[in-house]
């Protein structure tokens, strides 16, 4: 038997810099929840920076070129109950311009479209609230509610900056 080994991801969270955070629903042809709206996240392949693979991704799924990219952290994440599924997720908020966004892989999405961190639509992606806790004050202010656990995470206690 082939020993698993969890594998790097770069998951973002693109915004407008005025308080809107990106995004897309997935379509029929994502590998999975479909019809859930997620932020943006693609794999780390080798040789790659952590910023061109965000920058890469940011342009293959939605067509724009990042402005910023500021690293949030890293989640561990275990999915299932035994693990089915394990990656390491760099998290990173990105500024784009709304006038560029654009969806870039219709083989995955089937909607794009601009929210409040406190007005999400339904459902979301289950990894999307562990994912918009690590969001800083100046893009998400501590008086905005951010969404709760998701029982089906199970981490490694450093997902997310202290509340």
């Amino acid at each position: 038997m082939t020993a698993r080994q969890p594998s790097v991801s770069c998951v973002f969270v693109c915004h407008d810099g005025a308080g809107r955070i990106l995004l897309a629903r997935r379509g029929p042809g994502a590998r999975d929840e479909a019809g859930a709206w997620d932020c943006g996240a693609g794999a780390l392949e080798f040789g790659e920076t952590f910023e061109a693979a965000v920058t890469r991704e940011v342009r293959e799924e939605y067509v724009a070129l990042p402005s910023e990219i500021r690293s949030l952290g890293v989640r561990n994440v275990l999915r299932g109950d035994p693990v089915e599924s394990h990656w390491v997720a760099a998290v990173f908020a990105v500024r784009v311009d709304p006038g560029e966004v654009a969806i870039g892989e219709p083989h995955k999405f089937d909607a794009l479209d601009w929210f409040a961190p406190d007005r999400l639509p339904e459902p979301v992606h289950s990894q999307l609230a562990e994912t918009l806790r690590m969001l800083p004050d100046d893009l998400v202010p501590r008086d905005v509610p951010r969404p709760g656990n998701d029982a089906r995470q199970a981490t490694n206690g450093m997902d997310a900056p202290p509340q």
